[in-house]
């Protein structure tokens, strides 16, 4: 390929990375809207989840698809069910299509996002360009993130929520067609070997089917609950089984042989299923409890798209000067900085105090996730690069499904109770309402400050978890750090053998 194609296709694949954070940051801005108009504030986790869940369970088979029909086919197909997927939450009438029309999305997101890594890693083989090149994946990321609050906000005031959904369609649509008029994919990288099939259905039911059992505690009898973890437990049982005994298998048994590659993919999943509590609830918290409109409270996720960029960039000159898994706790510092702001703000908090809590969580983030993906291609074996890159985002996904399960029990946990103990005076339906802005003035006055004391414990219950999730990234990563001192320590001592021989 040229230079002038490649140029060309990178750019066509970083559309592709900014339609994926103009999604996230859009639908966290249009939730609230979302959810009074469509009146599922008790399905809000399965419209974040369903989306992480069909992203989570197609990476990998995105990755297989890949190396069977060609990275450019299989990213053309996943960035068109994106496309059909986000025209559909458009059109959507009831919250049931809208939770199925995201599942679509999320499938085909889960190509989007994972493909153009693999395929920067051939269009790039110098580490160092390629690290480059993420930083322009980041920074593209970043912008996305930055103009979606105030996209999605404006879009939602001014028109309804349907459009923001409508505006990843020519995106979409574009990347595909440059990727498809410039892109020459190398045979090279295609493999042979049967298609692990039974490992694709088991993981997808599996995982499919702890999803729905998380999802169904506390809204129906346990003994259903208990049968279907159960189920999930044994498919999942089944398909490590599998995984040992096919020639291709969709997770490689020997990724988790590398204890470094091993604290990379936790790392990975407990930061991100932390992180997720502020990306969700940090538009809500501003519309439900300080009464601001759908556009000031998507600018709640400014400070951290800005930070982020910077964070991410901050990497290279930082390792310089620190180790890798330093730079990794430099960011989860700064993450556990944003948590505790956000435990110890009260329902009145005022509206600047979350931009300086989005400021902190956006450069942990950002310096994290840059140190974290390039040290998973690091360290992993060089022919394990692909796959160990589609199970990095693998594993960030599931964390942060799970996690939007176990944020949406906590919170209908706090609502239930606090509608229970208001005597009759407030119902659910009302605290639909109350998660939008521009319907709160159709509620009892007098009962407004309830109603945000409710909605406040349960926020405030979600950055409780978020924050122990941090300390725990935060220990696991000091053992790191003792880790990769013994292990510099050893090099240094070969080092000096071989120079004394």
């Amino acid at each position: 390929m040229s230079k002038r194609n490649i140029f060309i296709v990178t750019f066509a694949l970083l559309l592709s990375n900014a339609m994926s954070g103009l999604d996230n940051t859009i639908i966290n801005t249009a939730l609230p809207a979302i959810i009074s108009d469509l009146h599922g504030i008790e399905l809000m986790g399965w419209i974040v989840a369903v989306f992480l869940l069909g992203t989570a369970v197609s990476t990998p088979l995105w990755s297989k698809l890949g190396e069977h029909i060609g990275n450019k086919q299989a990213y053309q197909l996943a960035a068109m069910f994106f496309v059909v997927g986000s025209f559909l939450q458009g059109i959507s009438p009831n919250i049931v299509f809208l939770i199925i029309a995201r599942t679509i999305a999320g499938i085909g997101n889960g190509g989007v996002v994972s493909l153009p890594y693999i395929i920067y890693a051939h269009l790039y083989e110098n580490p160092r360009k390629r690290m480059q090149v993420l930083g322009f994946v980041s920074a593209s990321y970043s912008m996305a993130t930055i103009i979606g609050p105030l996209v999605g906000g404006y879009i939602v005031d001014t028109f309804s929520w349907h459009w923001v959904f409508f505006l990843n369609v020519p995106v979409g649509l574009i990347s595909a067609i440059l990727v498809q008029l410039y892109y020459k994919s190398n045979p090279k990288y295609r493999v042979d070997s049967a298609v692990d099939y039974a490992g694709a259905c088991l993981m997808s039911v599996g995982l499919i089917a702890l999803l729905a059992g998380i999802e169904m505690i506390g809204s129906v009898n346990s003994l259903i609950v208990v049968a279907v973890v159960v189920f999930a437990a044994i498919c999942l049982g089944v398909l490590f089984h599998v995984e040992g005994h096919v020639e291709d298998p969709i997770i490689p048994r020997r990724l988790f042989k590398d204890r470094a590659l091993v604290i990379d993919f936790i790392l990975f999943m407990i930061i991100w299923a932390a992180f997720l509590g502020f990306l969700i609830y940090s538009p809500m918290w501003a519309q439900a409890l300080l009464g601001t409109s759908a556009l000031i409270g998507g600018a709640t996720q400014i400070p951290s798209s800005v930070t982020d960029f910077i964070g991410s960039g901050s990497v290279a000159p930082l390792r310089r000067v620190l180790t890798p898994q330093r730079v990794i706790a430099l960011g989860i510092f700064t993450l556990v900085i944003s948590f505790l702001l956000m435990v110890m703000m009260g329902v009145k908090a005022p509206y600047w105090l979350l931009l300086v809590a989005a400021a902190f969580e956006g450069f942990g983030n950002g310096a994290c996730f840059n140190e974290l993906q390039v040290k998973v291609q690091q360290d992993a074996n060089p022919k394990d690069v692909p796959v160990a890159t589609s199970f990095s985002f693998l594993i960030r996904m599931l964390s942060q499904t799970f996690m939007a399960s176990i944020f949406g029990l906590i919170m209908n946990s706090a609502l239930r109770h606090g509608v229970a103990q208001s005597g009759g005076q407030i119902t659910m339906k009302m605290m639909n309402k109350l998660s939008d802005a521009s319907s709160v003035g159709s509620l009892p006055a007098k009962l407004i400050p309830q109603m945000r004391v409710i909605l406040h414990n349960g926020l405030h219950n979600i950055m409780v978890v978020s924050l122990i999730l941090m300390l725990i990234a935060g220990g696991l990563n000091i053992w790191a750090q003792q880790l990769e001192k013994a292990k510099y320590a050893r090099l240094a001592a070969l080092k000096a053998e071989k120079s004394a021989s």
